[in-house]
């Protein structure tokens, strides 16, 4: 998976950026996420688009703080597609 792959799943997490969410937070909510997804990206997509569609006004800033975070947190991985 790439960032960007993982920070559409942080980004349908619980986790806050107001939380200030160790590294080790960011990974397992990452890792929970995923298997509440059944490991299924698409159905995470769908979270992210319900998201995007139900808080217009937060998504942007959110997938900001996710895609920084998930960069911090996996400095190994690519944010291209």
């Amino acid at each position: 998976m790439t960032a960007s792959d993982l920070a559409e799943i942080l980004f349908c997490s619980g986790l806050q950026e107001s939380d200030r969410p160790s590294a080790e937070q960011v990974r397992a909510a990452i890792e929970d996420r995923i298997g509440a997804c059944s490991g299924d990206r698409s159905v995470c997509l769908a979270f992210v688009a319900q998201e995007a569609g139900d808080h217009p006004e937060a998504y942007r800033s959110r997938m900001r703080w996710a895609l920084s975070t998930v960069s911090e947190v996996y400095p190994e991985l690519s944010t291209a597609a």
